[in-house]
């Protein structure tokens, strides 16, 4: 008989060791851990001790994980509440910076944005597109995460380039793409292929409901106090 055969036997047959009590009693099993035998008793409760911690490492890390996911969701309503009471397209501006630079320590991050009839030469965030970016962005049915990202995605960054090790690229859309947010860190594993990418769509959901909004879109422009070198310096 295999192993695999006297364990289903003592499966099926659960009243075995009624029916033969001395070999429960005078049966020896090597210690897991130690050079010595020990009754089945001592076995048995040697394994539920191993799952018991099993289980409550598990525990721990379900436990961690929603305290993280806690403390997101926590900086994104901020964010939230920041974007509702923005007045201007500076103010919005001004929200998203402060969020993505203080709240998720992101220093490394530019936005660019088509498409929404803004007539405005203030910001680099309107700055001309090239079609390729537009296919870049139309393509994120996801947010994208890793390493490699375009060399025109990269040039966004322009002094930054060389520094920068790993990306999550956002598409900005309403009924249509409008824009492309891209994150960046020099940090190889910050953003990476199978990292979960939820928060990140719900950040740039926010983000294109905010920056479609007919109040900022219908403001008068003013004179910048918005440095587009800010999106790229530490």
């Amino acid at each position: 008989m295999k192993p695999e055969d006297i364990a289903q036997y003592l499966v099926n047959h659960p009243d075995f060791f009624n029916d033969y009590p001395d070999v429960l009693t005078d049966l020896q099993i090597p210690h897991p851990q130690q050079d010595r035998v020990i009754s089945l008793h001592e076995r048995q409760a040697i394994a539920l001790r191993d799952k018991n911690k099993v289980l409550q490492e598990k525990l721990l890390e379900l436990i961690s994980f929603g305290e993280e996911n806690d403390a997101i969701g926590e900086k994104l309503h901020r964010l939230t509440i920041a974007l509702l009471t923005a007045y201007d397209f500076e103010s919005f501006l001004n929200g998203v910076d402060f969020s993505l630079r203080e709240d998720f320590a992101i220093p490394h991050y530019v936005m660019r944005l088509w498409d929404l009839g803004y007539t405005n030469d203030h910001h680099v965030e309107f700055s001309a597109t090239s079609e390729d970016t537009h296919a870049i962005a139309a393509s994120l049915a996801q947010p994208y995460c890793g390493n490699h990202v375009a060399d025109e995605i990269k040039d966004l960054f322009s002094e930054e380039t060389e520094q920068l090790q790993s990306f999550a690229m956002i598409q900005l859309s309403t009924t249509q793409p409008i824009g492309l947010l891209v994150l960046a860190s020099p940090e190889t594993d910050r953003f990476y292929t199978d990292m979960g990418t939820l928060h990140l769509k719900r950040l740039g959901e926010l983000i294109s409901a905010s920056v479609a909004r007919s109040d900022l879109a219908n403001t008068p422009i003013q004179d910048s106090q918005h440095n587009p070198s800010d999106e790229q310096s530490v």
